[in-house]
């Protein structure tokens, strides 16, 4: 059997910024609306998803898992995410969906999504409008995450899990869906080369500005996202 090393405990903010995609165009305004999306959904153009499987580290056994992908339906959308606790055995206080492992009495993707954004963070169905699901997306770590895009009717109260969720935050779509704050960084180890993004943003509140430093597979499926809506 090949044991693969796991990947050293690195910040991602001090791997090097190697390119920033300001040279593909934003998705426009109006197809970042509640309507232009459910259309989008309803009848998918071709396209092809960027991201799809990261190189393998470690010898976890593969998984299914899905996310919610949260569309919040303010002013403008924006996408709820969450910074994970500290203390979990993978992707530890990294920003990410909510979402988790598929359990045996689970339906399918959609169930797993809604059930553990319930469990996470206290987003109860009677506010999520499904849309449809994007490509699989394969993490290091093996798990096969399905991402769950949905609407989500204002008005709800969230109660974040303290053992799992160290935060709760939204972030302006438009921001996600211009290439120009996509960053690509390239990290060598043993012998390999490892490649990803980064969506790094900074809240407006002049009060408390606060980074969240959006990267890894959150960034990848955002990156799929993109795609798919600029097709």
């Amino acid at each position: 059997m090949t044991i693969t090393r796991p990947l050293p405990i690195i910040d991602p903010r001090t791997i090097p910024v190697v390119g920033v995609d300001s040279h593909l165009a934003d998705v426009p305004a109006q197809q970042l609306t509640p309507e232009a999306l459910r259309q989008r959904f309803l009848r998918p153009p071709v396209w092809t998803p960027e991201h799809s499987i990261e190189k393998k580290f470690g010898d976890r056994l593969p998984a299914r898992a899905a996310v919610l992908v949260p569309l919040v339906m303010r002013d403008e959308l924006t996408l709820l995410l969450t910074e994970r606790g500290v203390n979990l055995s993978t992707h530890s206080g990294q920003i990410s969906f909510p979402g988790g492992r598929t359990d045996e009495s689970d339906r399918d993707a959609v169930h797993t999504a809604l059930r553990e954004a319930d469990e996470e963070i206290g987003l109860l169905a009677g506010h999520v409008e499904v849309l449809g699901t994007l490509p699989v997306y394969v993490t290091g770590t093996a798990f096969i995450v399905t991402p769950v895009v949905a609407l989500i009717r204002p008005g709800f109260t969230l109660q974040p899990n303290p053992a799992e969720v160290a935060d709760v935050f939204e972030v302006p779509l438009r921001y996600l869906m211009s290439p120009a704050n996509h960053h690509r960084h390239i990290f060598e180890f043993d012998g390999g080369v490892r490649e990803w993004l980064s969506m790094p943003y900074t809240s407006d509140d002049p009060l408390m500005p606060k980074e969240r430093y959006i990267w890894g597979a959150t960034a990848g499926m955002l990156r799929n996202l993109y795609r798919f809506l600029a097709a």
